[in-house]
């Protein structure tokens, strides 16, 4: 009999009251539990443009203004943001006949977030679930000792340098002509844009668009890291063993329940809302694959935890389900065992497949 986690993780409740400009904006959408990204697009919109025309106001920039405006990105948008592209690249968000407002998500507001546009929907969505985290995911942590500071290092060089380069190959490898243009459309548009923008203002273009780029494509390999730190070398192609679980966390709330990396590997187009209960539903599965569930820290914390080897920390967070208790010194040994690098070159590996 498994113990069910008590979650505050946000789901979604039938029959709620929508104020006038809510219920217009409703009209333009598929799904009404996805009400949350048309308002942050809006902040978005009403917030960072007119601070980027502010700062481009010739002789209206001042250094000050920059860690202000990093407050503002930070504390209200960026992660935010992230996670909107990343669900409204599995589930349209507009309805049919608005569909041509989908690139105002990654064309208009991505750059602001430090997002090239395409880019992300191209790597995520045609290779990394199609990969599931296996030797032939670019972004794969398998071939990394995932504990060390200086493989995430390698990793992160690796992504930043290389990765453009490696998915345009990639796609062109599987006749996928289209995407890898697109890739490239959306790169270069990116770069030309900073070019101009230095051009004009080279200050207020580091400030909005180049430090939020270097600090997006750091983040989100150290994110990637954390949800794929813990890979069973027995059953990499499992996501319960590929993957982690992290509940009752304020980044939950933030973001649209992107803790639960394991349900939305399970099923990519899952809604955000019905993870939570995915997982109680579940329960004996995650037990019987003795999937990790981490409490009350994110992906960045994990990465954290694990660049200091603090496997006491992540014991202390872990939520074991089970009625008895998996003993300590197990799970801290599981967990170094899912950090060692993994020998990709194996014909067992190699023909591994995503489940």
């Amino acid at each position: 009999m498994a113990k069910l986690p008590v979650l505050t993780d946000p789901q979604f409740t039938p029959g709620q009251s929508y104020n006038a400009l809510e219920r217009l904006a409703l009209r333009f959408i598929r799904d009404e539990r996805d009400l949350p990204f048309v308002k942050l697009s809006f902040w978005m919109t009403v917030v960072l443009i007119p601070l980027t025309v502010l700062f481009y106001w010739p002789g209206m920039f001042r250094w000050w203004m920059a860690p202000m405006y990093w407050a503002v990105l930070y504390g209200f948008f960026a992660d935010r943001y992230i996670l909107m592209l990343h669900n409204t690249s599995h589930r349209g968000l507009w309805k049919r006949e608005y569909d041509f407002l989908r690139g105002y998500i990654p064309w208009v507001l991505g750059p602001f977030a430090g997002e090239t546009p395409e880019t992300y929907y191209i790597h995520h969505m045609t290779m990394h679930h199609l990969e599931g985290n296996l030797p032939k995911d670019l972004s794969s942590t398998m071939m990394y000792q995932r504990d060390s500071v200086i493989d995430f290092a390698k990793y992160w060089l690796d992504f930043f340098f290389l990765s453009m380069f490696k998915l345009g190959r990639y796609e062109l490898g599987r006749k996928r002509t289209n995407l890898a243009v697109w890739m490239v459309v959306g790169e270069l548009s990116w770069y030309v844009g900073v070019a101009i923008g230095c051009y004009f203002n080279w200050a207020a273009t580091l400030t909005v668009f180049i430090a939020p780029f270097l600090v997006c494509r750091f983040v989100m390999m150290a994110g990637n890291w954390g949800q794929h730190a813990f890979v069973c070398p027995d059953d990499p192609g499992s996501s319960y063993k590929s993957s982690i679980t992290c509940i009752n966390h304020r980044y939950n709330q933030r973001c649209f329940n992107d803790g639960y990396h394991i349900s939305h590997h399970l099923k990519a187009n899952r809604h955000w809302t019905e993870h939570p209960q995915e997982l109680l539903d579940n329960v004996e599965n995650y037990i019987k694959h003795d999937a990790l569930v981490f409490r009350d820290v994110d992906f960045l914390g994990v990465w954290f935890l694990l660049m200091t080897k603090n496997y006491e920390k992540l014991a202390d967070l872990f939520v074991d389900m089970r009625d008895t208790p998996m003993p300590r010194a197990e799970l801290i040994a599981l967990m170094k065992k899912r950090t060692q690098i993994i020998d990709c070159t194996k014909p067992e590996i190699l023909a591994a497949v995503p489940t």
